[in-house]
């Protein structure tokens, strides 16, 4: 989510054209790394725009729409040890289990999505799970370090409770280490490694990092196709929609579960490049040979106005593609549904 950025999203754009790393995959830099779509455009985004859309986010007052929740404990969770379900606890956050194994993508359960606890985006919707109330986290995939995807404070507590081994696009290990977190495993696009069963890779995204104004770019970000014995989840984590990400489907898929985020989209200018919106989700879906389609990256944030618009258009478009409503998971914040 670009606007959770905070101070990192006020550095302007890029003006100087980067060095590609020679004998290196396209999207590395001498420094950093890019997206390699040709057709992808780094649209000029002023920091009068993001300051704008920050101080919206940060005092953003009650939410128009309330959206539903679904009460959860967690005990099925805690019990369960060969049923594969998923879980939205809200934003980007899922809890996935399958054949045994516990995992979470993009793990977030602070108030903000800030560097700070006093300013920056905040819920208005509560986890769905508690922290409390999750069962013993094997494994973790990180699609980049925006805030809202890359809480210091969940990290840094999933790691002291649960000691999961953490997958994170390269250059991310490092800042690990600096919380003295080394259970992780770093990874390029298309690079796979094996736990317990499961085979993780990361994947192809079009998106960008940083934390600060200074770090643009300079941390990898993907998305994560997870291989059971039996069943396949593709993460897209971030990413704006482009026709190489079918590349995806042909090489790993067909997945039986799919997450993909559908906000924020306005201006469409700005954020299209970086997001897909509702209707280029399902086409991503398709693109990547998706079975079930789980909507992530809204409800959660203040990303659109109003909140529930994302979900009225996935369904839109649903209805349009004649899609199977049974392929679509629109899950509630703390529902769980077996796939």
């Amino acid at each position: 989510m670009a606007l959770t950025l905070s101070v990192g999203l006020l550095g302007g754009c890029v003006t100087t054209p980067p060095n590609p790393k020679a004998g290196a995959p396209p999207h590395h830099l001498e420094v950093g790394f890019r997206n390699p779509n040709p057709e992808y455009s780094n649209r000029n985004r002023s920091s009068f725009f993001w300051m704008r859309r920050l101080l919206a986010a940060s005092v953003r007052p009650d939410p128009v729409v309330h959206l539903p929740r679904e009460e959860n404990d967690g005990s099925f969770l805690r019990a369960n040890g060969t049923e594969a379900t998923v879980t939205w606890v809200g934003h980007s956050t899922l809890l996935v289990q399958l054949e045994g194994v516990n995992l979470l993508t993009d793990p977030q359960w602070s108030r903000r999505a800030s560097p700070v606890s006093f300013f920056g985006p905040k819920r208005f919707t509560e986890p769905g799970l508690g922290f409390e109330d999750l069962p013993r986290i094997d494994l973790v995939v990180i699609s980049h370090d925006h805030y809202d995807h890359l809480d210091v404070a969940t990290v840094i507590r999933l790691a002291e409770a649960h000691h999961p081994t953490f997958f994170v696009p390269l250059g991310l290990k490092g800042w690990f280490e600096e919380l003295g977190i080394t259970g992780v495993q770093e990874l390029d696009w298309w690079e796979s490694r094996s736990f317990k069963h499961l085979t993780v890779t990361a994947v192809p995204a079009q998106h960008f990092s940083g934390r600060t104004p200074w770090t643009r770019n300079l941390t990898l970000w993907a998305g994560w196709a997870i291989t059971g014995r039996t069943k396949r989840v593709y993460f897209a984590g971030c990413t704006g929609h482009y026709e190489g990400l079918k590349e995806i489907g042909r090489r790993l898929g067909p997945f039986d579960l799919a997450a993909i985020p559908i906000g924020p989209y306005m201006p469409g200018g700005v954020m299209r490049p970086h997001h897909t919106n509702p209707e280029e989700a399902l086409q991503l879906f398709l693109d990547v040979r998706g079975k079930r389609f789980i909507p992530i990256h809204w409800g959660t944030f203040y990303l659109t106005d109003p909140e529930d618009e994302p979900i009225r258009r996935v369904e839109a478009e649903a209805r349009r593609l004649d899609l199977d409503p049974r392929r679509l998971l629109f899950l509630r914040h703390g529902e769980t549904r077996h796939w």
